[in-house]
Formats: structure tokens, sequence, C-alpha cells
């Protein structure tokens, strides 16, 4: 994807994420273009396989945010908001990184066969035990077992 169009896809909503966090029109685009000019700088140090380019582009936005109301010239005039003070965490990221995976996760589970995916939906969304799987599929415990290990294995392939 190039720059023009990571530009045009994304900018309009991060000014609107800017904007939520951020009371002056002008202010809030001023750091709305702060991230682009990251994102680009930054570019070469893009992972997809960490993260979907919006998760990523997201993070840039939320941790300029933060530094723009860390920054000792702000904080003299104006107080860190209750919303953004309460995102600020250590584990911001990895909430992030998180909500990708599951969604990479949802995905690949989209393009198995129904079977495999009851599988692992019942056993771990649901808590159903693999002998109660083996029994409501009416299939033996051993043939459950395995297809729950293979069905592990080829979504640790789909997921990298």
């Amino acid at each position: 994807m190039d720059q023009e169009k990571i530009y045009s896809e994304y900018y309009p909503k991060v000014l609107r994420y800017v904007r939520s966090k951020i009371s002056r029109y002008d202010e809030a685009e001023d750091l709305a273009q702060n991230v682009f000019v990251k994102v680009f700088q930054k570019w070469d140090t893009f992972d997809e396989t960490k993260a979907s380019i919006s998760t990523w582009i997201y993070t840039i936005t939320h941790n300029t945010v933060c530094n723009y109301y860390k920054s000792m010239s702000y904080r003299q005039t104006e107080e860190l908001p209750e919303q953004v003070a309460d995102e600020i965490t250590p584990d911001f990221t990895e909430e992030i990184v998180q909500k990708d995976m599951q969604g990479r996760l949802a995905d690949a589970l989209s393009t198995m066969p129904q079977e495999k995916r009851d599988l692992i939906i019942l056993y771990y969304y649901g808590g159903v035990t693999l002998k109660d799987i083996a029994v409501k599929m009416n299939r033996p415990y051993g043939q459950i077992k395995r297809l729950h290990e293979k069905v592990l294995k080829e979504l640790s392939l789909a997921l990298g």
C-alpha cells in the first residue's frame, strides 16, 4: 500500500480520534498530521505479522495524543482529560495487539470447515471439555483429541 493511499484511508479516522481527545481543532489537525509524519518515518519498522496496519497507526495515534498531554508546555495550560488518563496504561499496546490477534483468529477460523470451528469454539469459548465435545459430535474421544491438536497446528501456521 502506498503512502498516499494510507493517508487518504486513515487520516479521517485518525483526525476523528484525535478530535475526540483534543478540544481545539487546529491542535487536533496538527497532531493528526504529526501521526502521519511518524507513520511514514517509521514505515520500515512496521511488521504486519505483529499487527495490522490499522492497529499500528492507531497505536501511534494514541501515543501521540498521550505525549501531547504529557508535555510540560501543555500541562501548564490544561489538565489531562480523564478519558485519556484512563487509557494510558503500560499494557495499552499489548491490548491493541491482542484485539488484532483475535480478529486474525476469527478470520482463520472462518476459513475452516464447520467441525473444526465448532471444536475450537466449544473448547476455548464455551468451556466444554474434549470428552464432552466427543459426545456432542458422536466421535471417539481420541479422534477429537487428535483433531484438536491438528486444528491448533493449522491455526498456528495461519497466524504466523
